[in-house]
């Protein structure tokens, strides 16, 4: 029997000491200090935003992309209903209704091609997820928002080192959200970044995260005294997570190659059971570079998925599904509607498993997890 393999170790560079320690001498522990202006500066740099404002997490890098957005009681915001809870609760919480429209079985990103029909004379925004660092068909989703005026807000949370034709993820729409919870490939324990994508939303931004203060401004010699002057929240980290995560961003790259190589590892040896017909194997469409944030194999049913999770767990290898669709909860009916038929959603969400991936993760524990399932389906 293999020594136990987890689902998820999260990265440790083991450098990020370093920076902390640097902290304590610095002695500034609160937001918007050196760190999270070194991590703005970074994150800019690597994926090519106008703007990038670090947050306490993707979920509230969501709801000040709402706030931009102007959304307000009785509006309407579409997403795909496979996605977590926060993508919609930023929208809730501003009062709108959510329209869910169905996925594409491939890349279990919303279709494109569903979206039209979801919109009324009450739509405000469009919310694609770009599941698993796989990017959604941005050129169909960037034409339909432009014909009917919509914003595009990217949940870029899985996304860091993910590409579509060349434009990083969370840098195509309006506003991008990216997430640095320590179940993703870069971390700090719990944090986000609001990716800023047209200059004119960058001062208002600005002030929403310091809490609808002017301060940014006064720290910046701009006024001679700060004061409330627009709606907002606490949206700045604190330094300490800034500093641990300003070591994992450089490198991200690094994380990235090794991740892809496990990835590689994965869809190789299980392309077998692929092409007898026995699983499904992820898909990476030709416009997109992915970042392995996650490999998951899709089994017949729900009743095989669960009879193969408790075979694995039974050889010390966790595995674990992914969301429950969101228009199936209790929440999901009561602040949103199914437009169209669901096709796709809850089918594939009850097939889909996700094997364990990390970047300790050696290529002889990816062997005993392949040979697993393949001992499972022969």
């Amino acid at each position: 029997m293999h020594s136990n393999i987890p689902f998820n170790i999260p990265y440790i560079s083991g450098t990020e000491i370093n920076k902390v320690t640097e902290l304590f001498n610095y002695a500034k522990f609160c937001g918007d200090g050196k760190f999270t202006k070194l991590c703005n500066e970074i994150i800019t740099e690597q994926t090519q935003c106008k703007k990038t404002l670090l947050t306490t997490s993707c979920t509230h890098a969501l709801e000040m992309a709402a706030i931009l957005c102007g959304i307000a009681p009785g509006d309407e915001v579409i997403m795909p209903s496979f996605t977590f809870v926060s993508t919609a609760n930023a929208f809730v919480l501003r009062g709108a209704r959510i329209k869910f429209v169905d996925i594409r079985p491939d890349t279990m990103n919303i279709n494109e091609l569903l979206i039209e029909n979801a919109i009324t004379a009450k739509t405000k925004a469009i919310v694609v997820v770009h599941y698993g660092g796989v990017a959604c068909e941005m050129d169909t989703i960037l034409t339909i928002a432009q014909k009917h005026g919509l914003f595009v807000i990217e949940d870029a949370a899985q996304c860091v080192q993910a590409f579509y034709k060349g434009k990083h993820l969370g840098t195509i729409g309006e506003f991008g959200t990216l997430s640095f919870h320590d179940t993703k490939n870069i971390h700090c324990g719990e944090g986000g970044a609001l990716l800023i994508n047209d200059e004119r939303f960058t001062e208002r931004a600005e002030i929403i995260r310091e809490k609808g203060t002017d301060r940014s401004k006064y720290i910046a010699g701009l006024v001679d005294k700060y004061s409330w002057v627009d709606l907002g929240s606490s949206y700045l980290p604190n330094e300490l997570s800034a500093a641990f995560l300003s070591e994992q961003l450089i490198n991200a790259q690094k994380v990235t190659a090794k991740r892809i190589e496990i990835w590689d590892q994965y869809f190789k040896r299980l392309s077998v059971l692929k092409d007898s017909g026995k699983i499904m194997l992820p898909f990476i469409p030709t416009d997109c570079k992915h970042n392995a944030h996650l490999f998951f194999i899709k089994c017949a049913d729900i009743e095989e998925r669960a009879a193969l999770m408790a075979y694995l767990k039974n050889k010390n290898i966790t595995t674990t599904f992914h969301y429950i669709p969101l228009h199936s909860s209790k929440a999901g009916a009561a602040f949103g509607d199914f437009v169209g038929d669901d096709e796709f959603t809850t089918k594939e969400s009850n097939r889909l498993l996700r094997l364990p991936m990390y970047y300790s993760l050696n290529a002889n524990e990816v062997d005993y997890v392949c040979d697993s399932i393949l001992s499972f389906y022969n």
